[in-house]
C-alpha cells in the first residue's frame, strides 16, 4: 500500500465525506500516525518562519498559522461527526441485538465502540429487562460483549404456569405451563429458577 500524504486538501476533503455519507468512511489503519507526522512538520515550518526577519516571512508565518489553526478545527470536527456515528452504531446494536460491520473503524474507535455497546447493553439490561420483570433496575456491568453474545443455554421445567414475558432481547417468550420443558438462555432461565417459577431440568 503507498504511503498516505496527509494534507490541508485530504483532511478537507475526508471531512466533506464524513459530513455528507451516513456510513463511516475508511481511514488508512496509520492514519493518526500520519496526521501527527503532518502536524510535527507543520509545527517546523512555524518555528522556522518564526526565525526569519522580513515583511514576506511574516505574511508566511502568518498563513502558517491560519492552516494549522484550521487544521486543528477540521481534526475536531472529523473525530465528532466520526464520534456521532460510532455512538449510533452502539445504540442501533444495543437496542436490536444485531452484528454491526466495524471494518471501517480504527482500532482506537472500535474499543470506543466496544465500550460503548458493553455500558449501553448493560444499563438496557439492567433497568429495561428488570422494569418489564417488575423489578427494580440492578446494573450488572458486563465483562465482554462478545462472549456474552454467544448466549449459553439452560434446560428447565416450569414449576407453575408462565405468562407470557419479554426478555432482555426484547424478545417474547412464553407462555409457558406447568410441567412444560423449554431450553432458554442462561440469564433468562436463572431469573426463572430464582423467581421459583422453574428449576433445572435434571433429565439432561
Amino acid at each position: 500500500m503507498p504511503e498516505v500524504i496527509i494534507t490541508y486538501e485530504t483532511l478537507y476533503e475526508l471531512l466533506r465525506k464524513e459530513k455528507i455519507r451516513t456510513e463511516l468512511q475508511n481511514l488508512d489503519p496509520e492514519f493518526f500516525k500520519h496526521v501527527i507526522t503532518y502536524l510535527n512538520d507543520k509545527e517546523a515550518i512555524l518555528q522556522s518562519q518564526s526565525k526569519k526577519d522580513n515583511i514576506f516571512a511574516s505574511a508566511e508565518l502568518e498563513k502558517t498559522k491560519t492552516q494549522l489553526k484550521n487544521v486543528q478545527t477540521i481534526l475536531k470536527e472529523i473525530y465528532e461527526k466520526r464520534e456521532s456515528k460510532i455512538v449510533q452504531a452502539a445504540q442501533f446494536n444495543a437496542r436490536t441485538n444485531s452484528l454491526q460491520d466495524t471494518s471501517a473503524m480504527l482500532p482506537e474507535e472500535e474499543t470506543l465502540y466496544n465500550e460503548l455497546l458493553n455500558t449501553l447493553t448493560s444499563f438496557r439490561n439492567g433497568i429495561l429487562f428488570s422494569l418489564l420483570s417488575k423489578k427494580m433496575p440492578d446494573i450488572v456491568k458486563q465483562k465482554d460483549l462478545k462472549t456474552e453474545n454467544k448466549t449459553d443455554t439452560i434446560q428447565i421445567r416450569a414449576i407453575q404456569d408462565i405468562p407470557e414475558f419479554v426478555g432482555p432481547d426484547l424478545e417474547v417468550y412464553g407462555p409457558y405451563k406447568a410441567n412444560e420443558t423449554m431450553e432458554l438462555p442462561e440469564k433468562i432461565a436463572q431469573n426463572l429458577i430464582d423467581n421459583q417459577q422453574a428449576e433445572k431440568n435434571e433429565n439432561t
